[in-house]
């Protein structure tokens, strides 16, 4: 009977305690904003509808357009490829956005085939060794910059920051941003037990 107890005990703690601790880390990390010069900044596509940014997508590249105007870098990389029956891909729509915002074409490179966050970050691994770039400030959402760092930080980025586009400009709700939390727990949960 103890030995049953304490069983159930552990997995109370597994199953509660864990996604708890995880929870607490993607809490503190949407609330730290690491600003920090690096080789290259690096955006995490969106959402982007025939050429144009998502909203969402849109306030990424709007704070990579200020942190690249504020002498922290001297490249954007954009990424995420398309949906199916899209014209454009992710990073296409964003490259496009920023040259029209006075960014030259020479600071941007793209990533144009993740259709994940991972498989976006690989692939900037790949631009990143051919171009000799070894730190990055990742630009995403606050609730996504813990997923997004650790998975940089796996990739053999240890000089890697984020610094988030904020909720003023995304216009998130309580309850969106809840909802946001627990996707990227679950997330980060499901990365860590595939090992990737």
């Amino acid at each position: 009977m103890k030995k049953a107890l304490r069983i159930a005990a552990a997995i109370v703690v597994v199953v509660v305690a864990y996604p708890s601790w995880i929870g607490i880390q993607v809490w503190q990390q949407s609330r730290n904003d690491e600003v920090h010069a690096a080789d290259a900044i690096v955006v995490l596509g969106a959402a982007q509808y025939n050429g144009e940014p998502s909203p969402v997508f849109k306030a990424r590249l709007d704070h990579a357009a200020y942190l690249f105007g504020e002498d922290l870098s001297p490249t954007i990389i954009v990424t995420g490829g398309k949906q199916p029956g899209d014209t454009f891909t992710e990073a296409e729509a964003g490259e496009n956005y920023l040259a029209a915002q006075g960014i030259s074409r020479d600071a941007i490179l793209g990533e144009t085939e993740g259709r994940t966050t991972y498989e976006s970050l690989e692939a900037v691994a790949e631009i990143a060794a051919e171009n000799g770039i070894e730190s990055l400030l990742l630009v995403s959402d606050p609730m996504h910059s813990e997923r997004v760092k650790r998975m940089a930080n796996d990739l053999g980025f240890h000089e890697s920051w984020v610094s988030w586009a904020g909720y003023t400009a995304l216009d998130r709700s309580r309850l969106t941003k809840a909802k946001e939390l627990v996707r990227e727990v679950a997330s980060i949960m499901v990365y860590e037990l595939m090992d990737r």
